[in-house]
């Protein structure tokens, strides 16, 4: 069944040399909510993929749960593997929020139409088994607001550019893969999303 509230597009490109992307993502629409999520496993890889996807699915296991649930669950199931970092992104159709956290270097900006772009301080550190304090952000949810999600491989330069701004999520995404440099330092996912 298709809700369709949401639209979204993705870049994904991984670092030069290698097969694997460390970075790993997922997105769901369901009918009250959107859930988003970046992993990246450490370093890169095989390991880093390995440590990205168990964070991945557990989240694509529990969608419904709070993003505090789901980053402690994930946290538990990667004692003694390679350290992830992550973000995840609810909207929630019902209350008109949307709440976000992000431990590491997965950053997202939220641009609300006709306002400037915010861009989220994330929690310091990684996932890697053992406790960490992280803080959740929640605000309202306005029409025509634009999240983009983004994975270290994006640079300050990147994030600085007039196309973000676009209503067209598809667009943003090629227009970034264009304008982005061909080699990667870095595996790089960008999602672009738009709550309509």
């Amino acid at each position: 069944m298709s809700y369709n509230r949401v639209d979204v597009s993705v870049f994904q490109k991984a670092k030069k040399g290698n097969y694997y992307c460390g970075d790993s993502y997922f997105y769901t629409e369901t009918e009250n909510e959107f859930v988003c999520a970046i992993a990246d496993g450490l370093g890169s890889g095989e390991f880093a993929k390995e440590s990205s996807q168990i964070v991945i699915d557990i989240i694509k296991s529990n969608i419904h749960s709070s993003i505090e649930h789901l980053i402690k669950k994930c946290n538990q199931q990667l004692t003694g593997k390679r350290g992830v970092v992550v973000g995840i992104l609810k909207l929630d159709f019902k209350t008109k929020t949307y709440s976000f956290s992000s431990i590491g270097n997965i950053g997202v900006m939220t641009i609300p139409k006709g306002k400037k772009k915010v861009r989220n301080i994330p929690n310091a550190g990684y996932l890697a088994g053992y406790h960490r304090p992280f803080k959740v952000v929640q605000e309202k949810l306005e029409p025509e607001t634009n999240f983009i999600m983004f994975s270290d491989g994006i640079s300050d330069k990147d994030l600085s550019q007039k196309f973000l701004l676009n209503t067209d999520v598809e667009m943003i995404t090629n227009v970034f893969e264009y304008t982005s440099e061909g080699i990667r330092e870095d595996d790089t996912t960008l999602i672009a999303i738009r709550y309509k």
